[in-house]
């Protein structure tokens, strides 16, 4: 059987510094055939210019940063291929990456795919293997932080890959739609995989789909502007896509996460520790704030995306909390985690 064609698409902000060494690894691919589509949103460093005299490339412009979400439809608007790999500018893909990720789309059920995503500058330690969740609708990279000792080197299911480096199958795209641009970054896969999972779609993880990356080197691993987005988005995803008697209990479940965080700002450990660290505990709070003025500002778009997609769900409440205790993370674990 001929193999599928692959788009890969690759959305470019400023990445002068890195995306070439993505791109070189994407030509370096065994899976074949493939389109490769770049997006640049907006670059202002030079890279644009260097895109347009690369060669094997399709080039998509945007006139600004209009976020991932609005560069990735993009480049899926693009996109010839019946598969959907998403890779970051600031990763390097193996050799076997697109050969091993689209392995599990042999099951037509199978709509998504996920990496083994490790740190660019720490090759044994594990960036994301796939994703965990909690009850309020903040996710965490499963196995975030941990040396690689073969604990994830078996193919399995997972509940849905980081956008930095995954596979989508078109056909799924077509029934869910593409990524929300209301969220510009953050979260976006997450909304994208709960999606997929409440229409009863199933993402495989693929051990051998390994990519190595720069993380969050966009705005920094610890910018109050990075805690901005992911809480509003968090909040977002909660009122989009969680199951009602869950998303009552939200606001109890954040609070005893925000006990957690603070536990961190004083331990210097997490996010909320980081971004304590490196800026102060009060640029946190004005993100937070922020966050929360933003998110209820743009709630009732939110609440009526929410409407489409449990109108159309074809797990029941039950089957989708079933799947939220298969992959669940704690509070306390997703506080003080580095």
């Amino acid at each position: 059987m001929k193999p599928d064609l692959v788009s890969v698409v690759v959305v470019n902000w400023n990445g002068m510094g890195y995306v070439e060494e993505c791109l070189e690894s994407l030509r370096q691919q065994s899976h074949s055939p493939i389109e490769l589509i770049v997006v640049d949103n907006g670059s202002t460093d030079g890279s644009r210019a260097w895109l347009r005299r690369a060669s094997g490339l399709r080039l998509v412009e945007l006139d600004s940063n209009r976020g991932f979400a609005a560069g990735v439809n993009a480049g899926i608007a693009a996109a010839r291929g019946s598969l959907v790999a998403l890779l970051n500018n600031d990763a390097v893909a193996d050799p076997a990456w697109l050969e091993q990720l689209a392995a599990p789309m042999r099951d037509p059920q199978v709509g998504m795919a996920a990496s083994k995503i490790l740190f660019y500058d720490r090759r044994s330690v594990i960036d994301k293997a796939g994703h965990l969740f909690y009850w309020d609708g903040l996710n965490r990279g499963r196995g975030a932080g941990e040396y690689d000792r073969g604990q994830f080197d078996r193919e399995e299911e997972v509940f849905f890959p980081d956008g930095c480096a995954a596979l989508y199958r078109r056909r799924m795209l077509d029934d869910i739609g593409l990524f929300d641009e209301q969220f510009f970054a953050y979260g976006d896969d997450a909304d994208l995989g709960l999606r997929a999972r409440w229409r009863g779609w199933k993402c495989m993880y693929a051990p051998g789909a390994m990519v190595y990356h720069r993380h969050s080197s966009s705005l920094g691993k610890y910018s109050p502007q990075k805690a901005f987005l992911v809480e509003r988005n968090r909040l977002w995803v909660a009122l989009k896509l969680l199951p009602w008697p869950l998303l009552v209990a939200s606001p109890a479940l954040t609070l005893w996460r925000f006990g957690w965080h603070i536990r961190s700002m004083f331990s210097r450990r997490g996010l909320a520790g980081g971004v304590a660290r490196e800026h102060s505990g009060w640029g946190l709070l004005a993100a937070g704030l922020r966050a929360y003025a933003s998110g209820l500002a743009g709630s009732p778009r939110i609440l009526r995306k929410r409407r489409q997609v449990l109108r159309n769900r074809r797990l029941s409440n039950r089957e989708f909390f079933q799947l939220l205790q298969k992959y669940r993370i704690s509070a306390r674990e997703l506080a003080l985690r580095d």
